[in-house]
């Protein structure tokens, strides 16, 4: 009987020992997030793995193992993970971005073209879908079409920056003198402070002085565009401003008498959260501290820096309120109709 009892006791010794020593799949996860982070991916497809077995309907774990092979380059078994993803119920945008990554790398553009197509009927509001799809589009070089993904990114799912950022470079390089300075301005305002906001200041400056190249900034415009009509008028008024060169003063200047006759003629018929923006910063007396922020390092490094240095408390109380503050433009707010 002792002999038993004993016998019964160690198996139960030994199976709760083992329990204990079974890994938890979110601790494993954990832990191959950690390996891909830090470059180590073959480390993190084994406990991938290891984690799936427990867990093998988790599709984070099945999307960030497809992920992992795919940095280390091991494309056809990326996609063997990450295919049948984009059939589930339950399928999100980060799976569906993992698999369209393999098939770039893959070279496959239709496959790639038919998820995109498949996951924007899933997920129409998809700013980041709209974007990438846009991004593939251009590289084949088939750029009105892109331009029409962003345009819709913008539409449906108007704070995801990469759309504007994309956008505002398309029409910079076109004839359009409104809409890449519009969603430039919006782009640096989402996003702040990154090597591809100072690349849209720059061509903001420029744009600028594309808009009052020559006497009439009127030319090459979709008149029939009442946003853009009333955009072009209200500058067109006050371009005397301007007359002696594009300068981060006289833009200032310029757009001061802008913002006031937007809000004593058109911002009731045309709500803008940008134009509100700089309204709200000509109240507060931030305006010039704003525009030398966009167009002074862009125009004259030096002069910029001389410029903060000479008003160095306007400047800190400017960039203390942008960059504690976050940029949200409201549904509705989309008047671009060229694209559509």
């Amino acid at each position: 009987m002792k002999q038993l009892l004993f016998s019964l006791f160690l198996l139960i010794m030994v199976s709760a020992g083992a329990k204990a020593q079974d890994p938890d799949p979110k601790k494993l996860h954990e832990t191959a997030k950690t390996f891909i982070r830090t470059g180590d991916y073959n480390n993190a497809v084994l406990v991938l793995n290891k984690a799936i077995q427990l867990d093998p309907n988790n599709i984070e774990l099945q999307k960030d193992l497809a992920f992992a092979l795919y940095l280390k380059k091991d494309y056809a078994n990326a996609l063997t993970i990450a295919k049948p993803l984009a059939d589930r119920k339950d399928v999100d945008i980060p799976s569906i971005q993992v698999l369209t990554l393999i098939y770039k790398a893959l070279e496959e553009r239709k496959e790639c073209e038919k998820i995109y197509k498949a996951a924007l009927k899933k997920f129409p509001t998809s700013g980041v879908l709209y974007n990438e799809y846009g991004e593939m589009l251009w590289t084949k070089k088939d750029y009105s079409e892109a331009v029409k993904l962003w345009e819709k990114g913008i539409e449906t799912d108007p704070n995801h920056s990469g759309n504007y950022y994309n956008a505002a470079k398309y029409y910079y390089l076109s004839a359009d003198k409104v809409w890449g300075l519009i969603y430039g301005e919006i782009f640096v305002n989402q996003e702040s402070y990154s090597a591809r906001t100072v690349e849209i200041k720059t061509l903001m400056l420029d744009g600028y002085k594309k808009l009052f190249t020559g006497n009439d900034i009127y030319s090459n415009q979709d008149m029939k565009n009442e946003f853009v009509k009333a955009f072009l008028e209200t500058m067109n008024k006050h371009a005397g401003i301007v007359a002696s060169g594009i300068t981060p003063e006289n833009i200032t200047a310029l757009r001061t008498r802008f913002i006031l006759d937007w809000y004593a003629n058109n911002a009731a018929k045309f709500p803008c959260r940008l134009f509100e923006h700089q309204n709200q910063l000509l109240k507060l007396g931030f305006f010039s501290a704003y525009n030398q922020w966009i167009f002074g390092a862009a125009a004259n490094l030096n002069a910029y820096q001389q410029w903060t240095n000479n008003n160095s408390e306007e400047n800190k109380e400017f960039l203390r309120l942008q960059q504690n503050r976050v940029y949200k433009t409201p549904a509705g707010q989309y008047y671009q109709t060229i694209a559509k």
